[in-house]
């Protein structure tokens, strides 16, 4: 008895392990022009499936990570590719594309990435910008979903592909 009770508990602890594992929450941070940007997301791996055009579909709204829906939130106004994005906190959601990907920053905060129905939860009344990027090819694999944020701009860095947005602090 003792034993099958042992037994039971190790398998539920390994399980709750593996799924806690799987998608791990992650922050970014760094200032850009004085400008405090944090990005919370959770860090899907690779795990050997195809991400781009696979686990990510291409032309359709992502969520950009895993779990709930990503958040940036600002404490100065940046202008994203041109566009200004108002200090607060925002959804991060995204369009990738094979040459084009389409960032979305949303008001809507707080929501699981996606429906019952796999739909993401953006809605696009909620959006405050959009913005068109252009991914590359990265300098090395990145096994799990890695935000960085510098002096320059934000990057999106999965797989093989890295998606710059360039930001500016007027």
């Amino acid at each position: 008895m003792k034993k099958a009770l042992f037994l039971s508990l190790s398998a539920m602890c390994m399980t709750v392990l593996s799924f806690a594992q799987t998608s791990p929450p992650a922050t970014a941070t760094g200032t850009i022009n004085g400008a405090n940007v944090t990005i919370k997301y959770s860090s899907p791996s690779v795990r050997g499936r195809q991400i781009w055009g696979g686990l990510v579909p291409y032309d359709k709204v992502w969520r950009a990570g895993a779990n709930s829906a990503t958040i940036i939130e600002t404490d100065k106004d940046l202008w994203l590719e041109g566009q200004k994005l108002p200090a607060g906190k925002y959804s991060l959601y995204a369009i990738p594309g094979q040459n084009e990907w389409t960032m979305i920053f949303n008001s809507a905060t707080g929501q699981w990435g996606i429906n019952r129905d796999g739909s993401t939860t953006e809605d696009p009344a909620k959006d405050v910008i959009r913005v068109k990027v252009k991914p590359g090819k990265s300098a090395a694999m990145q096994e799990a979903l890695k935000y960085d944020i510098n002096g320059q701009g934000i990057w999106l860095n999965w797989e093989n592909l890295s998606v710059p947005v360039k930001v500016k602090v007027k």
